[in-house]
């Protein structure tokens, strides 16, 4: 019989955790671990954050335990570590921490993102695992000249993508952590509520509601949009933790590793006192994982809009330009419209929605320009991983809108 490692998942309830979760302890067959703890500051009955109607029946499984622990607090971290009787020391980590909304403040993105990463990954070296995967969400933006390597330039999107690269820079410096990166493209698929692929469905549906063609104020060029589904993060997370366990991490960044340059921009001392100083080399295996769609605004804006009867077009120049010209304006009547028509749906649903967690507001990120134009290459190379869901299909988008309306989080207006 195979060796199953017992694992921690800490924090990601909120984006990918609860993938991961089933993925390992699947509610039909075998599980892959020996014990699956998951640590987030979310409490789960009664559920405080979104977790989707399939989420409780994992937590019921004999190989897994929740808890509810505030990892931002040191003290805690020692006793997180330490398995229930029976169970031996956890053997591989997957650290999905960190604030993933971009209007909270820069010191709470710092602690929430920062500040917490290091105390996870400090601790995990001291308990010797032998695999921590962390997951670094698209908060950054790449050439738009074909897909980019993990060697190629990355640059940070904004202030939450500068602290989320930071932190790439202050894990790949713990000393003895046993690191990989992973770095996907912008994640969907079912009970996934989070970014831009989810916020691009509903407010797709409105339009389809409208009867009118849903449009983008950016031009028709290549933007690169990469899609991943969630079911191949949690698989190329658990290719990435097989794959370093036996190696450690010398010989995994000899294989795989990348040079993490720094991007913080403070001239002197920087905003986190966990920041690395900016001339201290950090390297760590990074691995790309998107899928083989190599999907753009255009194909993402057409494939979900076709779910709704509707279609993906793009404003004029002069439209957009205008509305670049007063942007802030234009994005609060944009919202407000949505907003408007989604509870006005949401009103009119036969069954009604009792289950009201999707939400048609746009913030600054999910209406930007994104360049997101990442190879999957060394994912397949090095790690061996067979991408799941290879392709961005309609079908897919229509499952994810199936799922909600079963579980009631989506308006029926048939």
């Amino acid at each position: 019989m195979a060796h199953k490692p017992s694992v921690i998942i800490f924090g990601g309830l909120n984006t990918c955790s609860r993938a991961l979760a089933s993925y390992l302890v699947p509610l039909d067959g075998e599980p892959l671990v020996s014990h699956l703890r998951i640590i987030d500051k979310y409490s789960v009955v009664p559920a405080t954050t979104y977790i989707g109607s399939e989420f409780p029946s994992i937590l019921q499984k004999p190989e897994v335990e929740y808890r509810q622990v505030n990892l931002t607090v040191p003290d805690k971290l020692p006793s997180v570590f330490e398995p229930p009787a029976g169970i031996p020391p956890y053997e591989y980590v997957f650290d999905f921490t960190g604030e993933v909304w971009g209007d909270r403040s820069e010191e709470i993105l710092i602690s929430l993102t920062c500040h917490t990463a290091r105390l996870i990954g400090e601790e995990a070296a001291r308990q010797k695992v032998k695999a921590y995967v962390r997951i670094h969400h698209p908060y950054y933006k790449t050439s738009a000249k074909g897909p980019q390597d993990e060697k190629s330039e990355v640059l940070p999107w904004s202030v939450i993508g500068t602290w989320w690269h930071e932190t790439l820079r202050i894990l790949g410096a713990i000393e003895g952590l046993n690191l990989v990166v992973l770095r996907p493209g912008f994640v969907y698929g079912p009970y996934t509520n989070y970014g831009i692929i989810a916020s691009a469905i509903v407010v797709a549906s409105i339009y389809g509601y409208l009867k009118k063609p849903m449009k983008s104020m950016w031009s028709p060029g290549k933007n690169p949009t990469n899609t991943v589904h969630i079911e191949d993060v949690a698989g190329a997370a658990w290719a990435a933790a097989n794959w370093i366990a036996p190696l450690g991490r010398q010989a995994a960044n000899e294989k795989a590793g990348v040079e993490i340059p720094s991007h913080d921009p403070q001239t002197d001392s920087s905003k986190s006192p966990d920041s690395v100083p900016k001339t201290q080399k950090v390297v760590a295996p990074i691995f790309n994982v998107t899928d083989d769609a190599n999907s753009t605004l255009l194909s993402v804006g057409q494939v979900v809009t076709s779910v709704f009867g509707t279609t993906f077009e793009f404003f004029n120049f002069v439209e957009s330009t205008l509305m670049k010209f007063v942007e802030d304006d234009h994005v609060e009547e944009v919202n407000d419209l949505h907003v408007t028509k989604w509870a006005e749906m949401t009103a009119k649903s036969n069954p009604p929605t009792t289950n009201q967690h999707l939400s048609a507001y746009m913030d600054k990120y999910a209406l930007d320009k994104h360049n997101v134009s990442l190879s999957n290459a060394k994912l397949k190379n090095i790690l061996g991983y067979n991408l799941r869901r290879p392709t961005f299909s309609r079908e897919a988008i229509a499952d994810i809108v199936e799922k909600w309306k079963e579980e009631k989080s989506w308006p029926q207006l048939n």
